[in-house]
């Protein structure tokens, strides 16, 4: 029934294969029912609530790209996206999470229609070829920068940012915290390496819980010692708890505030909007890459699909009660191991509906361990630089500035934006104007107008 259902034949895979899959993906992005209601709390929302919201916003996300385009991305709250949301719109702008909220319903209202009307998909299919070799690239760059970062491996620093010193966690103590994760994750990567080099199926999620046991050896043996605010035990103290109700956050909306601020709610629904377009696009564009499901052309046959699914899961997540539902960047760590369908989505859903029981353990899942992931995902997506045409400066250019924005401007979308805009320029401005698509010089547009007006 499965092979019948999800081609697992034609697309060169496995039941199996597209479990372990799902298993790892879920796995490097379970952070997220953590995260998402520490950031959208300060908004005043209920954070029980959060958390049931989002794992069930994610689990039907993740089914409805199955059924809609077969493919193995997974989605949930963006980051970034939430933190627009709670610390920007609900903070420094003052408004109630109920007006947030109706933006972010409004903003998945539009996206259906955008997908419907294929206004999406043609926006995709606009980025030309070389320019979509480079956000897979960036994605890698970008999604390394974030491996090394949960790591602790790269921290702030008067330099913005510097590698993390083990000299001076001995010095002041904090090598039994700090310390010892950010070495546990250098392990990881090793091992993880090791069996990618061996070929060994499953080294993805193997990795993770390898290098999750060696911090639970380190946790009883006294090396690693939890502080429990910023480090906390990698030893689950429970299995199984009770979902907390989304009475507080179900259907909340404040329709009210659209007629009385129009122009303030536009801008904050235009902001929603415009970032998580691109920051899905670009997901998208990264992932079908590496998974070689675009064709000649640079383009995904399931691309509709995949956008209605992402239109969907930000609407129905809003009624929820959570911020926009995206298309996760470490979709990327499952089809690193072999998934190809919709399966692997399927798994990730069951999964997320699955922590709501089991968010105990879960949610003790360590950053040091996903981390090495994360890294080698990284690894593996860069090597495409080598399909990018460095002898056409009109188009090496552009591609270069996608991908050291998207990892130093820490956004996807900022990448493609600087990517959209060289490149337009440049193809502009050295008499090749024609081979540039109108919507190209749209997009250009609208990215420039972002940066002056949002």
């Amino acid at each position: 029934m499965l092979e019948k259902l999800f081609k697992l034949s034609e697309r060169g895979t496995n039941v199996r294969t597209e479990l372990m899959a799902g298993l790892t993906t879920f796995m490097t992005m379970v952070y997220i029912l953590a995260l998402n209601p520490a950031i959208l709390s300060a908004s005043g929302m209920e954070p029980g609530a959060i958390l049931t919201a989002t794992a069930v916003a994610s689990a039907i996300a993740c089914f409805a790209m199955a059924a809609f385009s077969n493919t193995p991305f997974a989605l949930s709250a963006g980051l970034g996206l939430n933190a627009y949301f709670a610390y920007t719109i609900c903070g420094a702008m003052g408004y109630d999470w109920h007006v947030a909220l109706t933006a972010v319903f409004i903003e998945g209202l539009i996206f259906i229609g955008m997908s419907v009307t294929n206004v999406r998909e043609a926006i995709f299919n606009s980025i030309p070829k070389q320019l979509k070799i480079a956000v897979s690239v960036g994605i890698g760059f970008f999604i390394t920068f974030i491996g090394l970062q949960n790591a602790g491996i790269i921290v702030d620093s008067s330099t913005l940012v510097s590698l993390f010193s083990f000299s001076s966690a001995l010095k002041s103590g904090t090598f039994s915290t700090a310390g010892i994760c950010a070495l546990l994750t250098l392990i990881g990567v090793l091992i993880t390496v090791y069996m990618l080099i061996k070929g060994i199926k499953g080294y993805m999620l193997y990795g993770i819980l390898i290098t999750w046991g060696l911090g639970v050896v380190c946790q009883l043996a006294g090396i690693y010692v939890p502080d429990n605010t910023s480090y906390f035990s990698v030893i689950p103290t429970a299995i199984v708890s009770m979902p907390q109700s989304i009475s507080s956050t179900f259907l909340k909306f404040d329709f009210g505030f659209i007629t009385q601020h129009f122009l303030d709610f536009i801008v904050m629904m235009f902001a929603f909007l415009f970032v998580d377009v691109f920051d899905t696009l670009g997901t998208v564009i990264g992932c079908a890459s590496k998974a070689n499901m675009l064709d000649e052309e640079g383009k995904l046959p399931q691309i509709k699909g995949v956008l209605l699914a992402d239109a969907i899961g930000t609407t129905l997540g809003a009624c929820l009660g959570t911020s926009t539902i995206t298309t996760f960047v470490e979709s990327s760590s499952g089809i690193a191991e072999g998934g190809r369908t919709g399966l692997t989505s399927v798994t990730v859903g069951v999964l997320f509906l699955a922590s709501l029981f089991l968010s105990p353990l879960f949610l003790t899942v360590p950053s040091f361990a996903t981390a090495p992931a994360l890294i080698v995902v990284g690894f593996l997506m860069i090597q495409q630089v080598g399909d990018i045409d460095w002898n056409d400066m009109t188009s090496a250019v552009p591609c270069f500035m996608c991908i050291f924005m998207m990892g130093l401007a820490y956004s996807i979308s900022d990448g493609i934006a600087f990517g959209v805009v060289t490149y337009v320029i440049l193809k502009a401005f050295n008499g090749k104007a024609k081979e540039v698509s109108p919507l190209m010089y749209v997009l250009a547009v609208l990215f420039v107008l972002k940066y002056i007006f949002i």
